[in-house]
């Protein structure tokens, strides 16, 4: 598999850098790419090099910061003149998602736009593994203020497993998230350290770092920090938890993911 990060920014876009948004291409030819969260500045991002149509689209959860972008997904999807979608592509996210959704891309105000035309959408269940085209997606509780996972996505031909932290604070379902995982993409939002930290939202630099550790993944991937964090700062501190490999997860950056 490859990873290719379209945006990485944390709580919001940066400069040259949009919110949460990463592209994982599987070995399968004719098997469609994972989108794992699409942020707001990710769909401007991902035409550089794909036909946005062609994805599955996988949400963590529904702050604005990691689906924002979805309503314009389904104007290209819908209205393209030569790349629409032709047929309908999977959207896995929390049950709420059509419906949270579909009102920010209605007409009526009071309205729910029907994804239904373009979409096949599934609801996480916490430990309840989803198969699609190649790819086994298994949801792990985040603890977050809203409905909020980590996802664990395992192409099934390689074996190869990425790990998604999504947004969370820490908890034990994250490390089992990334047990074992080839590469693990995780949030270190808070900064280098955790102090003055606020309760149930995020982790920091040494925590995702303790993490990756505990769950002995092979390669570690820094995102979701701030503008206002001094990201190299943050590696560093991962460092003190973690001996393996780190990679600060900038737009643009490309992983091969090998087991």
């Amino acid at each position: 598999m490859k990873l290719s990060i379209l945006g990485s920014s944390g709580s919001l876009g940066a400069p040259g850098n949009p919110a949460s948004g990463y592209l994982l291409s599987g070995s399968l030819a004719d098997a469609r790419p994972l989108l794992l969260d699409i942020g707001p500045g990710v769909l401007a991002a991902m035409q550089v090099t794909i036909n946005p149509a062609d994805v599955h689209v996988l949400l963590s959860h529904l702050h604005a910061d990691h689906c924002l972008d979805f309503p314009s997904l389904l104007v290209w999807r819908r209205y393209h003149p030569t790349l629409f979608a032709r047929e309908k592509c999977y959207f896995l996210g929390p049950k709420n998602a059509p419906v949270h959704l579909g009102r920010l891309s209605a007409d009526d105000p009071e309205g729910v736009d029907d994804v239904s035309d373009t979409f096949i959408f599934n609801a996480h269940q916490a430990h309840v593994p989803v198969e699609l085209e190649g790819y086994r997606v298994t949801p792990f509780p985040a603890v977050h203020p809203i409905e909020a996972y980590s996802l664990r996505v395992e192409e099934i031909a390689t074996g190869q497993v990425v790990a998604y932290s999504g947004d969370t604070a820490w908890t034990d379902e994250l490390v089992e998230c990334a047990r074992d995982a080839d590469l693990f993409l995780c949030e270190a939002t808070w900064g280098e350290s955790c102090e003055g930290k606020a309760p149930d939202m995020h982790i920091c630099g040494v925590e995702a770092g303790r993490a990756a550790r505990l769950a002995g993944v092979k390669h570690l991937v820094l995102i979701h920090i701030p503008p206002w964090v001094d990201a190299h700062r943050v590696v560093e501190a991962a460092r003190q938890e973690y001996e393996g490999p780190i990679t600060l997860g900038l737009p643009g950056t490309a992983v091969e993911v090998t087991a």
